[in-house]
């Protein structure tokens, strides 16, 4: 392989990875000036030929990352990690569920409104405040 510029094509990907790991790659390519692919590709690519990816000075600086992160994980976490449902997100059928009551209670509250019409009740509108 010579040291050209190749062309390649990439693409976007949803991966998940342990939110410290990520932190430290994202640190370690922004202290290097790479994105996070570039960086991971170099990680790949250095790996499937049986090399190590960094110098002395690189795994320094990732074990300082590591520690600022908070990361104490290393190799023999590997395919050990077993992921903890997240509560920030919910999943699609609560949003589904959230969303059907949020179109039930606007449902009443336009019939509400229109009973009230029907009734001759209206409730006043307030007034715009004047500046």
């Amino acid at each position: 392989m010579t040291n050209s510029n190749l062309q390649i094509h990439r693409i976007q990907t949803g991966v998940r990875i342990e939110k410290r790991i990520l932190k430290v790659l994202k640190a370690f390519a922004e202290f290097h000036d790479l994105s996070l692919g570039d960086l991971l590709e170099g990680i790949v690519l250095h790996a499937f030929d049986g090399k190590t990816p960094f110098s002395a000075a690189s795994l320094a600086r990732i074990q300082e990352l590591k520690k600022f992160y908070g990361l104490d994980l290393d190799s023999r976490a590997s395919h050990h990690l077993i992921e903890v449902p997240s509560h920030a997100a919910p999943a699609p059928a609560a949003k589904k569920a959230n969303a059907a009551l949020t179109a039930q209670k606007t449902a009443q509250k336009t019939a509400q409104k229109a009973a009230q019409k029907a009734a001759g009740k209206t409730t006043p509108k307030k007034k715009a405040a004047r500046s």
